[in-house]
Order: C-alpha cells, then sequence, then structure tokens
C-alpha cells in the first residue's frame, strides 16, 4: 500500500513537473500579457507539491513516525557467533568447509538537515560528521546482511571480509561488503 501511493506520487510529480517545464513556462512566455494562469497549469503546479508531498509522507511512514531520521535497526550481527576476519585463515583453526561467497549492502543517504549541515562544514572546514556517522550506520547494517546470509548458511566464520563504496546520486553511498563464508574443523 505504502508502495503503491509511492508511486503514484512519484508519477504525479514527474507529469506534474514536465507539465510545468515543457509545456507552462513556454505558455507563459508566448502569453505573458494574459495574468490569468490557466486551470490545466494550477493542477500541474499542484500535482508536483501534491506528489513531492505524498512521497516525503510514505517515506516517513515506512522509517516509522518517531524513529530518529536515518537511524538502522539492528539485526542479527552483534548475538551472532559467526566470527569476521579480513585475512584467509582463522589462526590455529582449518576450515573444513567453504561455502561460498556472502555479501551484504545498503544505499544509504542522510536527512537534509544533517546534509546542510555537513556543506556548512565543508565551506568552514573540519571533519564531516554526518557522513562519518551515515557510513558507519551504512558499514554495520550491511555488515549484519552479510552475516544474517551466512548464519543461512550455517557458517562457523567469513574469512576474506571486503568493503567497497560507491557515490549513487547526490550525497547517497552505497556500501557492499562481501566475504568468503566458512565452517572450521573443531
Amino acid at each position: 500500500m505504502v508502495k503503491a501511493l509511492r508511486r503514484l506520487g512519484s508519477l504525479s510529480f514527474v507529469l506534474g513537473l514536465f507539465t510545468v517545464v515543457f509545456v507552462g513556462v513556454p505558455w507563459a512566455i508566448v502569453v505573458e500579457d494574459d495574468p490569468l494562469v490557466p486551470l490545466w497549469l494550477r493542477a500541474a503546479v499542484f500535482g508536483v507539491l501534491g506528489g513531492l508531498l505524498l512521497v516525503l509522507l510514505t517515506v516517513a511512514l515506512e522509517q516509522g513516525i518517531g524513529s530518529k531520521p536515518g537511524e538502522v535497526p539492528r539485526l542479527s550481527s552483534e548475538d551472532s557467533r559467526v566470527l569476521l576476519l579480513n585475512s584467509d585463515a582463522v589462526p590455529g583453526r582449518a576450515v573444513s568447509e567453504i561455502l561460498g561467497l556472502v555479501q551484504g549492502h545498503t544505499v544509504f543517504a542522510i536527512w537534509l538537515g544533517n546534509d546542510l549541515s555537513a556543506l556548512m562544514r565543508l565551506i568552514l572546514g573540519g571533519e564531516l560528521t554526518e557522513y562519518t556517522e551515515m557510513m558507519g550506520r551504512a558499514r554495520e547494517l550491511a555488515t549484519d546482511r552479510m552475516v544474517a546470509r551466512a548464519e543461512e548458511k550455517g557458517a562457523d566464520a567469513i574469512i576474506n571480509i571486503r568493503y567497497m563504496t560507491t557515490g549513487v546520486v547526490g550525497t547517497a553511498s552505497e556500501l557492499l561488503v562481501y566475504g568468503t563464508a566458512v565452517r572450521l574443523a573443531a
């Protein structure tokens, strides 16, 4: 239901924006003498604004009202007994079975208010703590997802863990973590 509402909001926003930019602006240039804004142009503007509002509300509902912006629910890795290593062997233990590649990823962005704060730090200098915190939360979430996949396979450890990050759009970043799930000899 929420996804359907968000799609409806996105469609309204895009159609309204397209109408305003590609039809409304040329119309206003051609008939600039007429102060009366036609109904179709008013509807397009309200489509843009209404669609944006609908998308914002559905995102807020999905994130849970009252939760802190960007807050990440904790998954299983804190309670997990899966050993995480960035080396290709576990010291003092032999690998009895390789279970395969496991990975976890997330695409994360920060709240606009924090983005503006970071912009000020960019101008004035200093650590961009908003982005540091964002990437830390993204790393924890991606790691939790990788550990959950390893637990599903019955792994005792994940070896050769690597992290990768890329920019997606604006200030959103993708964080990918992957490693090899293994069972250890007793």
